[in-house]
């Protein structure tokens, strides 16, 4: 493949990151370009990354640190409301018998770690700089930024997130719905009998969770049905947090007592899509959440998007031809593989919104699951 070829990678995210270094390093010249400012400011407390997410972070370089930083486990609980634990088994491996089945980090120190590669890949960055216009030519794609400049490249790659501008800009109409659910999330201290993830299906929520981020540290998360109509204040997300957790038993009751600074707790809410045409015009195609998304009910999200990178990373550095064989090549492979994830993924919301309870929710997850042992 020719070396000579330039790439504007449009979002610094876990997906762009990602692919941004492993096209710098086949010797793709690479622009990315962020909007934020504070690029390594992320959102959120903490993150559970299974293996196949792990396999695509080896790949790109930051494996050794994150299992150093981050809490590997290879097992999952089940809880009862009143913390009696009801069932362990071992988790999918995943990314493969050489790594764990799951690691939980900080979404932080992740974010910075592929900063750090980003950087010393040699990725000219701009950021607080979003994208005006994309005009496309027979070989080329002309961007305009929102500083002034501009630049020709052979290809553009949306990994803008959720309400992606790239996505609106190439007129693909698809964007995420709401599941009907909201997260709250913070980061506490870890106890020591805590050395996996633990949940709880039903209760005063849908799911009550907790995942182990490193030695002293994990992060708790509690899913309900979304309110509609209500508007909480920021300095109250502690508070509430804390109302939310009453009557959780085990741990639960440490995690109630450490919910004190509403800083530290964030809240989101269930987005699903999966682009139904298409995730490319021309020469300018979509990754990651750009290009769908699912509730967190199977915590794959991330690992489809850096599994998105690493397929098209493999495609555009292996092929001489950057053509709409390509592409389609690139989607078909990955519709194959994120679509079960993002039906299982809101089937399990639609059956706790129903009230079903835990026992329903392995036989929707397993078949899921099974299928991503393999590489994508």
């Amino acid at each position: 493949m020719s070396t000579s070829r330039a790439v504007l990678v449009v979002g610094g995210g876990t997906t762009g990151n990602a692919l941004a270094v492993l096209l710098r390093r086949a010797g793709v010249a690479v622009d990315l370009v962020e909007s934020k400012q504070d690029w390594d400011a992320t959102a959120g407390s903490g993150i559970t990354l299974q293996g196949n997410a792990l396999r695509v972070l080896r790949e790109v370089g930051v494996w050794g640190d994150l299992r150093a930083q981050g809490y590997s486990f290879d097992s999952l609980g089940i809880r009862a409301p009143d913390g009696s634990l009801l069932h362990v088994g071992d988790d999918l491996r995943t990314g493969g018998p050489e790594l764990p089945a799951t690691l939980g980090t900080d979404r932080a120190q992740l974010q910075r770690l592929l900063i750090d590669r980003v950087r010393g890949a040699g990725v000219e960055v701009r950021l607080a700089t979003t994208i005006t216009s994309l005009q496309q030519h027979p070989d080329q794609v002309e961007a305009a930024f929102s500083d002034g400049t501009g630049g020709h490249y052979d290809l553009v790659v949306g990994a803008d997130g959720l309400h992606s501008r790239t996505r609106e800009l190439i007129g693909i109409p698809d964007r995420p719905a709401p599941t009907g659910m909201d997260i709250w999330r913070a980061a506490v201290p870890r106890p020591p009998e805590v050395t996996r993830t633990e949940i709880v299906y039903g209760g005063r929520c849908c799911i009550a969770g907790y995942c182990p981020t490193g030695q002293r540290s994990m992060y708790a998360y509690l899913v309900e049905r979304t309110r509609d109509g209500t508007n909480l204040p920021r300095s109250s997300y502690a508070a509430e947090m804390r109302s939310l957790a009453e009557g959780y038993g085990g741990p639960w009751r440490g995690i109630r007592a450490a919910l004190a600074d509403s800083a530290q707790v964030n809240r989101t809410r269930f987005d699903h899509m999966l682009i139904a045409g298409p995730w490319h015009r021309g020469r300018v195609v979509l990754a990651g959440d750009a290009a769908h998304c699912c509730p967190p009910t199977l915590a794959q999200g991330a690992a489809m998007s850096l599994e998105d990178a690493s397929v098209l990373a493999e495609l555009l550095t292996t092929r001489n031809a950057w053509d709409e064989p390509l592409l389609a090549e690139y989607q078909q492979r990955r519709s194959r593989r994120v679509r079960p994830v993002v039906e299982a993924s809101v089937q399990i919301t639609k059956k706790l919104l129903a009230g079903a309870d835990g026992a329903a929710i392995p036989e929707i997850m397993e078949p899921a699951m099974s299928g991503l042992q393999e590489a994508p």
